[in-house]
């Protein structure tokens, strides 16, 4: 079961938090990480460099390059969030360096695909201001040393991502001085995804909803996680970046559908089922008309089943992707653009495609004690309410957010705050108790 991750946005007070990004400043990760290794707790560490960030602010001005920056701390947010079971830390150095940390225990080379996973994450084009930013990320690895101390451990990550920048070619390296060898982890992991269906390793686990009105259960997402032999759980975000270079995205997109389909036949007839959509899945000429029979041949009803489209994510064609989604829509489907504030918002989404839902991304409201963060969330909510779409809050994880969103207008709400997520049969048995409350 996933451990609560350490808090991104851990108070307003600027000596902690950097302004610009929201994430710890490295004094306070610096803190974090003594208090960790204290405890002889494992640590994995990753220190990211944006190779010749200087050439951005040059050529597109100091504020595209602010923009840029506030991306990839959104991306990392967003990234370490699904990726990561242990507690994690997010920090930004000087210029454009990240740390990542975290104390879960895992093996070398599921750190490894972590750290290609990210640096893939990063360097897809950052669209500010009319311009598209294409940045070059780099990144150190290491795993702690028993005994170690924090400023060793830092010392060590700072020394081998000095080391990557200066170098022309390499991306990627571990912190006792091993590269890591381009394409042959992922070569092997697009092989086994090949076989990992018929085995069984992927699994579909489900986020239970709530509703802000009365904290009634409403419904729950699916999501995927591979259980590796090798590298244990992969999250849904790299198994999907695995799926789309082995170009085996539609096998695996129509594997979690039929899984989480089976899995909700019989939920209570008041649970809704939240399925995520790809833009490869949108992209497929036939999809909306193979996808509905899925669904009907499932028996699960297709007036509870609500498709999530990632903001995040830009579709290649949004008029074709419109097409699919209002044949589905007529079958009983609702639709929910996910993951709203994440980054660049793209409110070119809200005007073309038929969305019943606003999905937003955990950071408005983790954001939400700040008084400038908390005027953005009431905007958004504002526009939301004028286009008739229902707000869902994603990643509540205290009373505290949960009061937050319910008394701004938001419906409903995910998080760990009432659940973490489960196997079927736990939520079969979540869902009969709520039922019975």
């Amino acid at each position: 079961m996933r451990r609560r991750m350490d808090a991104l946005h851990p108070d307003a007070n600027p000596v902690r938090s950097d302004a610009l990004t929201g994430l710890l400043v490295r004094d306070a990760a610096r803190a974090r990480l003594v208090d960790w290794l204290a405890r002889g707790e494992p640590v994995h560490g990753l220190l990211i460099g944006l190779r010749r960030f200087d050439a951005v602010n040059l050529a597109y001005g100091a504020a595209a390059g602010d923009a840029a920056l506030a991306e990839v701390a959104a991306r990392i947010r967003h990234f370490a969030h699904g990726e990561l079971e242990g507690a994690w830390i997010a920090a930004r150095g000087g210029g454009g360096q990240f740390l990542l940390l975290t104390n879960e225990l895992c093996s070398r080379e599921r750190w490894q695909l972590v750290g290609a996973q990210l640096l893939d994450r990063l360097a897809v084009p950052i669209p500010v201001g009319g311009n598209t930013l294409r940045l070059s990320p780099r990144g150190a690895l290491l795993r702690s040393l028993g005994g170690e101390e924090a400023d060793s451990l830092l010392d060590r990550l700072g020394q081998t991502l000095a080391s990557l920048m200066a170098a022309q070619g390499r991306r990627l390296s571990w912190a006792d001085g091993e590269a890591v060898r381009a394409g042959r982890s992922a070569a092997l992991l697009e092989s086994d995804l090949l076989h990992a269906l018929d085995r069984g390793e992927i699994e579909v686990v489900y986020q239970p909803q709530w509703s802000c009105a009365d904290d009634n259960l409403t419904g729950a997402e699916a999501l995927a996680r591979w259980n590796h032999p090798r590298l244990g759980r992969i999250g849904a975000g790299a198994l999907f970046a695995i799926a789309e270079r082995a170009d085996h995205v539609t096998q695996l997109s129509r594997h979690i559908a039929q899984t989480a389909l089976t899995g909700a036949k019989n939920w209570p007839e008041h649970l809704r089922l939240s399925l995520n959509v790809t833009p490869n899945d949108l992209a497929q000429g036939n999809f909306a008309h193979e996808f509905a029979a899925l669904v009907a041949a499932s028996g699960f009803p297709a007036e509870r089943l609500t498709l999530e489209v990632t903001e995040q994510v830009l579709l290649a064609d949004v008029a074709h992707a419109a097409l699919a989604l209002e044949h589905l829509t007529a079958q009983g489907m609702r639709t929910a653009l996910d993951d709203f504030g994440a980054g660049f918002c793209n409110f070119r989404y809200l005007k073309l495609l038929p969305l019943h839902y606003l999905k937003l991304d955990r950071s408005m409201i983790e954001g939400a004690d700040d008084p400038r963060d908390l005027a953005v969330l009431r905007a958004i909510l504002a526009m939301a309410g004028a286009l008739d779409l229902a707000v869902i809050a994603e990643g509540v994880e205290s009373e505290a957010q949960r009061v937050l969103a319910a008394a701004e207008g938001c419906a409903f709400y995910q998080g760990f705050l009432r659940a973490q997520p489960m196997g079927a049969a736990e939520f079969g048995n979540l869902a009969k108790s709520s039922s019975r409350t």
